[in-house]
Formats: C-alpha cells, sequence, structure tokens
C-alpha cells in the first residue's frame, strides 16, 4: 500500500460508517415511559441517595467499576511528538477499542489541553470521582514521571501509565523466560539499554525488581552512556548513571548478556552483536524498524534469542498483552492502585504462560504445527484466549494480598468463568481468521472483478497480505474501477472472452472436454463455457494456475454453483457436497449446516454433512460439539422427518464415534445447557457448549441463519462450500466488502488446507 492509499483508507476507516471509533450505549431498557421513569428523573433520585449516604455504592449502581479514562495532553504521540491534545485523539480512542475487545472494559479518552504538569493534574485528580481506573497515554518525559507518581499517591483508583509500565511488564516476562533458556542467572547478567525515555526507565526499574544488579546496567541516551560524570542530569537518568568508562553503544555491548532497544532503528551493526556474550538477548523493540534488522540478526548469530514490537516475527513484545487485563484484574476488586507486587504478579502469570500447551486455535491462528515454549516463543501471543483468564487473576490476588483491594474474590473459578464470557468478540475471531491467511497467501479467482465492491475487497486482500487477487472481466471497467479507489498496484486481469486468451481458453476447454465428453457435452460447447467466467474461474484452479475462487456477488446461487460442481468435482468418498455458514454470535462462533445446497437430506447425508462439518470447524481450532436439530427431543416424534434425524445420530455415533454428537433434539435445549441437563441428563451434549447446528433439511437451516444475521445484526461468513476437491466459495447476492474480504480469508485457509493434504500424500 501507497501512502496515498494508506492516507485514503485510513481517512475513510476513521470517518464511516461514523466518525470515530467508539460510542456509547445503553445497558438498560428505555423503551417505556416506566423505563425512562427509573432511567431518569424520579426514579433516578433513588440510587443517588444511596451513593449519598456511602460513596462506595456507586460501584453497586452505576458503571464506575468498568469504566477507565484513556488521559493524554498529546505531548509524545506515537512517533509524532507534541501534536496535543486533538490530534491525538484518534489514539486514545484506538486504545479505548483495545481495552473493550480483549478485557470488555469501557473507556471514556480524555484528551486536555494543558502540558504543566502541576495543571494537568489538577485536572485529572478533579475528574477522577468519574472513574474506576486511569490509564495515562503519550505524556513525554520526564513531565510523565510526575504525573503518575503524584496522581498515585493522591488518587484512591488504579491508575498506570502504559507507555511505562506495559513495555516493561510484557518486556520483563520475555527476559525472564529468555534468561531460562539461556541458562543465565538474572542476578549475573550484564544489560544495555538503549534509551532513556519513560518506558526504558520502567523497563529497567521493573528489571531490578526481579534481580538485575544495578552495577550491570549500562544506560544510553541520544548523548551515549549515561556516566555519572555527565553533568545536568534527570533525577530518573541519574538513577542508572555507570561510573564505567565507556562513552558510546559499541563499547557497552561487548561482553553483554542482553540488549533492550527503546530507542532508534538500525543503531545495532553486525560487529555490535558478535561482541555480546554467548545466547544473546536482544529486545529491540523500536517501531516499525527495530534497532537491528530481525533476519540481519539471525544471521549474524545463530545463538541470539531475539524480540521485536513487530508482529511479522516471532517474540512480539506487545503492550496488549498486558494492560487490558491488568485494569481487568484490577477493577474487578476494585483496587486503590495498580502497585508492584500487581505488575510482578502480570509478569510471573505471563512468563508462566509462555511454557503451557498453546490451544489449538493459536496454532491455526499463527500457521503453527505446534509452538512451544523455546527461542522463538518466549511470550505469548496477543491472541491466546487464556490471557484473560490467567492474568486479571493473578493481578487480582496480588491486589489483594498487598491490601489494596476493596473487594475479594470468593470463588475463583466462578471468576474465571466469567472472564471466559467476557472473551466473546467478533473482532478477535476475525483476527484469527485475517491471521491464518496472512500466514501463507494464496492465489484468488474474483470472478466478478467488474463490480465496485469486489474490487474494494481485492484491494484490502492484496494490500493487507490476505491473498493474492486474480480479477477475471473486462480489463477496462476493471482499470476504471481501480483507478477510481487509487488501486495502482499490478494486479493480474483476465478477460476470458478476448483473443489475449484464446490460447489458455481452449486448453482448459480441451482439459475440460477430456472429464465431461461422456456425460453429454461436445468440445465445441466446452469452448462455448469457457468463455463465461465462472468456468474459466474454476479451471484456473483445478488446473493449478490459482489456489482459490469467488463469485457469486451478482449472479444467483444456482448459475455458480453448476459451473464449480462440474468443473471441480467432488472429494473421494463424498456423495453430496454441503454448506455451512460461521455466525459470530454474542456466545461465540456457532456453525450452521447446510445452508445452501442440500433441499432434504437422508439420514446418510445428514450424517455425511454432520461429519464434514466437523472438520470445517476444527480448521478454525475448535472443538466441535454437534447438535442434531428437529423439533422433537430423542426420538419423542414417531413421524419420518424426526426417525430422519435420529438414524443420522446412530449412523455418526457408529461410524465417528470420536465425533461429540447426539440429537435429535430442539434447538433450545441444544443451547440451553441448564434446560438440557435437567430434561435429559444422558445426553453427551451436557456441560458442553454446542458449537455446531446440523439442520434437519434446507428451509430450516436457511431460514435461521438469516433470521439470526438479521434480527441479532450478527455477522455471518459462508456459506462455505464442503466436499469439493478443490477451494471454491460463493458468495451471497450483493455481499459488502467485508463479507467478501472475510470469505476470501476463508477461501485462502480452505487453499492452505488442501494442499497440506495433497502434499502429505
Amino acid at each position: 500500500m501507497n501512502k496515498k492509499q494508506q492516507r485514503r483508507q485510513a481517512l475513510i476507516y476513521h470517518t464511516k460508517p461514523q466518525p470515530g471509533k467508539i460510542e456509547v450505549v445503553p445497558t438498560k431498557s428505555y423503551r417505556t415511559q416506566r423505563d425512562l421513569a427509573l432511567a431518569y428523573s424520579p426514579g433516578v433520585a433513588i440510587p443517588c441517595q444511596e451513593i449519598d449516604k456511602k460513596v462506595e455504592n456507586i460501584y453497586k449502581y452505576t458503571n464506575k467499576g468498568n469504566l477507565v479514562a484513556v488521559i493524554s495532553n498529546g505531548t509524545a504521540v506515537l512517533g509524532l511528538g507534541d501534536i496535543g491534545p486533538e490530534a491525538s485523539k484518534p489514539v486514545m480512542e484506538g486504545k479505548a477499542l483495545l481495552f473493550k475487545i480483549f478485557a470488555d472494559i469501557d473507556v471514556f479518552d480524555i484528551e486536555i489541553n494543558e502540558k504543566d504538569p502541576k495543571k494537568f493534574i489538577e485536572v485529572v485528580k478533579a475528574i477522577a470521582p468519574t472513574f474506576g481506573g486511569i490509564n495515562l497515554e503519550d505524556i513525554k518525559a520526564p513531565e510523565a514521571f510526575e504525573i503518575e507518581d503524584c496522581l498515585k499517591s493522591e488518587l484512591d483508583i488504579p491508575l498506570m501509565h502504559d507507555d511505562q509500565h506495559g513495555t516493561a511488564i510484557i518486556s520483563c516476562a520475555a527476559l525472564i523466560n529468555a534468561l531460562e533458556l539461556a541458562n543465565k542467572k538474572i542476578s549475573k547478567v550484564k544489560i544495555v539499554i538503549s534509551g532513556a525515555g519513560a518506558a526504558a526507565i520502567s523497563c529497567t526499574r521493573l528489571y531490578q525488581s526481579f534481580g538485575v544488579e544495578k552495577e550491570n546496567i549500562v544506560m544510553l541516551d541520544s548523548k551515549g552512556v549515561i556516566k555519572k560524570s555527565r553533568k545536568n542530569l534527570t533525577p530518573q537518568k541519574a538513577e542508572f548513571a555507570t561510573d564505567r568508562n565507556i562513552d558510546t553503544l559499541s563499547e557497552a555491548m561487548e561482553g553483554a548478556d542482553v540488549f533492550v532497544g527503546l530507542s532508534q532503528p538500525n543503531i545495532v551493526d553486525q560487529s555490535m552483536l558478535l561482541s555480546m556474550a554467548n545466547d544473546p538477548i536482544v529486545f529491540a523493540m523500536a517501531n516499525p524498524n527495530p534497532e537491528i534488522d530481525y533476519s540481519l540478526a539471525c544471521q549474524t548469530r545463530a545463538d541470539i534469542i531475539m524480540a521485536t514490537g513487530r508482529s511479522d516475527h516471532p517474540n512480539q513484545v506487545n503492550n496488549v498483552l498486558g494492560f487490558p487485563f491488568i485494569f481487568r484484574g484490577a477493577l474487578d476488586v476494585k483496587a486503590t492502585k495498580i502497585n508492584e507486587a500487581m505488575k510482578m504478579a502480570a509478569v510471573k502469570s505471563l512468563a508462566a504462560l509462555a511454557k503451557e500447551p498453546v490451544p489449538e486455535q493459536v496454532n491455526i491462528a499463527y500457521e503453527e504445527t505446534k509452538l512451544n515454549f523455546g527461542r522463538d516463543y518466549i511470550i505469548p501471543k496477543p491472541f491466546d484466549p487464556r490471557l484473560i483468564v490467567e492474568i486479571p487473576p493473578s493481578v487480582a490476588k496480588a491486589a489483594i494480598d498487598s491490601g489494596v483491594a476493596r473487594e475479594e474474590i470468593k470463588d475463583w473459578e466462578e471468576y474465571k468463568g466469567r472472564l471466559e464470557e467476557r472473551l466473546g468478540g467478533h473482532q478477535k475471531i476475525l483476527r484469527m481468521i485475517h491471521d491464518r491467511a496472512k500466514s501463507a497467501p494464496k492465489r484468488i479467482v474474483f470472478a466478478e472483478a467488474d463490480q465496485l465492491d469486489v474490487i474494494k475487497a481485492a484491494q484490502i486482500i492484496y494490500e493487507e497480505g490476505i491473498g493474492i487477487p486474480v480479477l477475471l472481466g473486462n480489463k477496462e471497467v476493471i482499470l476504471n474501477l481501480m483507478d477510481s479507489i487509487d488501486f495502482m498496484d499490478k494486479i493480474t486481469i483476465i478477460d476470458p472472452k478476448t483473443d489475449e486468451f484464446k490460447e489458455s481458453r481452449e486448453e482448459y476447454a480441451n482439459a475440460f472436454w477430456e472429464s465431461q465428453k461422456r456425460r453429454g457435452k461436445t468440445l465445441y460447447e466446452c469452448n462455448s463455457l469457457l468463455r463465461e467466467r465462472n468456468y474459466y474461474a474454476a479451471m484456473m484452479v483445478r488446473e493449478g494456475e490459482a489456489d482459490a475462487m469467488l463469485s457469486g456477488f451478482s449472479r444467483k446461487y444456482p448459475a455458480v454453483v453448476k459451473p464449480i460442481f462440474e468443473v471441480m468435482g467432488k472429494i473421494k468418498g463424498v456423495d453430496r457436497v454441503a454448506a455451512t455458514n460461521l455466525m459470530l454470535t454474542k456466545r461465540g462462533m456457532i456453525f450452521l449446516s447446510d445452508t445452501s445446497i442440500n433441499v432434504n437430506p437422508t439420514a446418510k447425508e445428514l450424517a455425511k454433512i454432520a461429519h464434514m462439518t466437523s472438520k470445517a470447524v476444527k480448521l478454525f481450532g475448535v472443538e466441535p460439539v454437534i447438535a442434531l436439530l428437529s423439533y422433537n427431543n430423542f426420538g419423542s416424534s414417531p413421524f419420518p422427518e424426526a426417525k430422519k434425524v435420529s438414524e443420522a445420530v446412530e449412523l455418526l455415533h457408529r461410524m465417528h464415534p470420536e465425533l461429540i454428537v447426539d440429537g435429535p433434539v430442539q434447538s433450545d435445549f441444544a443451547l440451553n445447557n441448564e434446560m438440557l441437563e435437567e430434561r435429559f441428563p444422558f445426553s453427551i451434549l451436557n456441560k458442553r457448549r454446542v458449537n455446531t447446528l446440523i439442520f434437519p433439511n434446507l428451509d430450516a437451516a436457511n431460514i435461521t441463519y438469516k433470521i439470526i444475521k438479521e434480527l441479532d445484526n450478527t455477522l455471518s461468513i459462508g456459506p462455505i462450500l464442503m466436499g469439493l476437491k478443490h477451494p471454491a466459495h460463493i458468495l451471497q447476492l450483493g455481499a459488502s466488502v467485508d463479507e467478501i474480504v472475510n470469505m476470501s480469508a476463508i477461501a485462502v485457509i480452505d487453499a492452505q488446507e488442501k494442499q497440506k493434504i495433497k502434499y502429505s500424500k
């Protein structure tokens, strides 16, 4: 993506469908006059009186307990510097977004037009009663130290300057694990800290809390080594001044065990790296470009353990691993502060989590066979669902043990259950899908590329690295559409009707005829069909000229299905292709089958649909828990429609005993475990969350998924075709740009899996 495109898309993203990235939504009913009378006058006076009697009741009757303020004066925003409070607001809204999606914490972003630390402190103190916690952000040093220290001492709510402590906590967890792998004692290691800003100072202090000796630390700023002989040092820099007679980074690196970079890109060269001790630990955290290039560092030292701030390398030091979960734990016990004990608890929890077996969905998200604790995995990944159930409890326990909690947690397992409920989040699942696709992008043929929304989606797919688009359609139309959205990259464009592609068209026609000549098709007919984009796209995939195809945006489903089925054929052992829709609901992922293909499947076909769906579910790192739905429960009806489902369940139990599947069961019992356990305690679905629903016919499946989608504004991805030899997927008529992008990611994942199977044979 060039700068012009990036600028345009960033501005569109922050403008549409409405300006900004966050909004305030009601949590109570407001539909009737009674509701409004309770929400405001006269009913609102009652909780006011209760809070007036006892101020702690504010946590009981308001959102204070789940509300954090992200506060900045805009003096040190990203790499932009002092750009002021107004210009910092998009960043603060972004922070608010991360709090919400990772830990379900509500945020008001507050930008204060005040650089004077004392005045800034007074403003924050004045508004503090509104909030359960305060996250200071993008405030320049040394003022950041003064502001944080003063507010921590005068406020009775958790407060943290994330630029300092977030980086410190995550990097400290990584350091502990790296030292273990290098077989080095923390009290003995020599550390070089490049940078002397708020983050560097905080990191160094936390490292000391875990045992790093002060005499083993060398810190550098833009003027070189911070020495005791230097004049006019800030108190924070003076704290780490060395008496060693060295001046440069090169001198400091000789014999060092650890390098921590929070400074500038490309300041470490190969000779410096080679001068370090055995098994050097290098945390090059300057963003977007680290102090030394990751590949260069690894080529220079085979024994290196390295982390960066980037997501495209192993061991990303990302603050999102920390601040949402630290505040979550602090808020849940109504802590009066975030103290050293709580930060150290977060460090220990993160370090320990990296040593635990990694959930399959995390392996899938990062296209790993199996992530294991080691040099390329010293801290958890940001998409690890265990973060919210591991870090907040450790922080909360530390708050209780250190005496800063107003409220204790009695049942820790119940608390972890509540935390899991908060995890939900459509966007996390989408990020996992997109990241999985990005790990090994594939060529995607868009058979309807003369449509603006398809072109928009193709641009996103290309620029995000999800896949490599191949555009089919009228070349002039496509180029004009690309020009209209500044999509100027060199993308393959094919118009099967033109003479330019006559040779490939004829080759495909001959290959297609070979598979169809005993099914009544003539070579002439095949040549004619290959002028149609869906046939041409399908043949491209079949012949290995592309990896997957998408169609269906502008044509009815049957018209798109027919060429795909004819060209691609079914996987051996599959009698009927089926389709599933992934619904991203409030309760998490739910798969619905068959939503598009089979009108009234037999018992045998239902069983095969369920089995194929189970394989699709596993692609997302989820263990399928399958309910076969009916209007009856467990054979209570004698009618053939119900018996069909019972027979399908019997077949599945006999042929695939490894599957967690049961039925026939009504949909409310399938989704309500308490109801199911009370009435049908024998079902193997008890104490499990059903995530896969198999419907008895097309009517039931299609109607259900569209009702869910429209009534609850649930995001749907699909239909995902199952049982084809090659990756092909069909869009809903008039699909949105986001839906096309999501289906493209699914198509890439499908291609990845089919390639694995092919090469494994």
